[in-house]
């Protein structure tokens, strides 16, 4: 499987690591055969917000790098708590945000307080100020979020006329603008595989960034992917999305002009003169499903809602909890539970038709 989109965090991830204290950069070492690239990212950031918090609030007069383990083990849980409120009040992150921050923190502490060991093995830290600090309670219940996200997905046969918006009826309402027609052409067939795929799979955007040729099984409708915690699996998809993945794949190599060696699945048109045939970025994927989504008249759609939508779909379909949670690939089978408070025109008609008279 393609890792460019992986060697690509490990650089960010390297040069973010400059700018953060040693034991930091440790414990990343010790992180790498569990969580992603991308998530160590993510976690560094974190990080990175918190040590200059710490700088800025006058706790330590240095840089940032220089940080000593000593200050960790003497902050108080209120000083702790005068972070955790600028990140909510004065950086505006909301109540989940500031709980990822948090859980990132308390990984790197325990990690420093119970697992790292000096060379007369006695651990970094002594005292873990963090093990007393306490999440955020989010309010919204998962039916809350389920109402919230009920507005912004595909239901009913919404999920089947946006598909066909991609693959046919955008090209007519931009027909008298050459250059959106034109680009929509080239890339029609591309497109419509995308879409198709994320719809009929839930795959994550970098899961379909990430896909190679090779990664796709075409007798058993499946793909392979690298799930988060770097967890190799292999995902079904619809017959609808094969069908569509094929039309794109008989243009794929002369359309678009790859070379022999360009195994990604999903690529861009090179650019200028001598340019090469390149993986489809993330953030391309991103804007072109904005595009379509605001031209379609549902603005709120997004990759991750496409996601949303295939999920809402196959529980209505399947209503196999366990399935759908390794379809998606969720750690957590509360983060799928979700996907049982959304309402669903095709449920909400099939319990009408029970409650019909029978002809006798």
């Amino acid at each position: 499987m393609a890792n460019e989109s992986q060697q690509q965090h490990y650089k960010k991830l390297k040069l973010l690591l400059k700018d953060l204290p040693w034991y930091v950069e440790e414990y990343i070492d010790h992180k790498r055969r569990k969580l992603s690239a991308a998530s160590l990212l993510n976690y560094c950031h974190d990080y990175k917000i918190f040590f200059q918090w710490l700088v800025a609030e006058q706790f330590y007069n240095g840089p940032v790098q220089k940080i000593p383990l000593e200050l960790l083990e003497t902050l108080t849980v209120q000083q702790v708590e005068g972070f955790l409120h600028a990140l909510q009040y004065e950086l505006h992150n909301k109540e989940i945000t500031v709980n990822r921050k948090l859980s990132a923190l308390k990984s790197l502490f325990n990690y420093l307080q119970n697992i790292a060991e000096t060379r007369d093995l006695k651990p970094y830290l002594q005292r873990n100020v963090m093990a007393k600090i306490e999440f955020n309670e989010l309010k919204e219940s998962m039916e809350t979020i389920a109402n919230k996200m009920e507005g912004k997905i595909l239901l009913g046969d919404e999920y089947e006329k946006f598909r066909r918006f991609v693959a046919f009826e955008y090209g007519e309402m931009v027909k008298e603008n050459n250059k959106l027609h034109n680009f929509y052409k080239v890339n029609q067939e591309r497109d419509t595989a995308i879409v198709s795929l994320i719809l009929g799979s839930g795959l994550r955007l970098s899961e379909v960034v990430n896909l190679d040729l090779d990664d796709i099984d075409f007798g058993k409708y499946s793909a392979r992917v690298i799930r988060k915690g770097n967890k190799e699996q292999y995902v079904f998809f619809s017959k609808i999305a094969m069908d569509d993945l094929q039309e794109y794949l008989n243009i794929r190599e002369a359309r678009y002009q790859v070379e022999k060696n360009n195994k990604a699945l999903f690529v861009a048109a090179s650019m200028g003169p001598k340019g090469k045939s390149r993986r489809l970025t993330a953030r391309s994927i991103e804007k072109l499903i904005e595009k379509y989504a605001n031209a379609f008249g549902k603005p709120s759609l997004s990759v991750h809602k496409l996601r949303h939508s295939f999920a809402t779909r196959y529980h209505s379909e399947i209503n196999d909890v366990p399935k759908l949670r390794r379809q998606l690939g969720h750690s957590s089978i509360q983060t799928t539970m979700i996907y049982t408070h959304i309402r669903n025109d095709d449920l909400k008609s099939a319990v009408d038709r029970m409650d019909m008279p029978k002809d006798k």
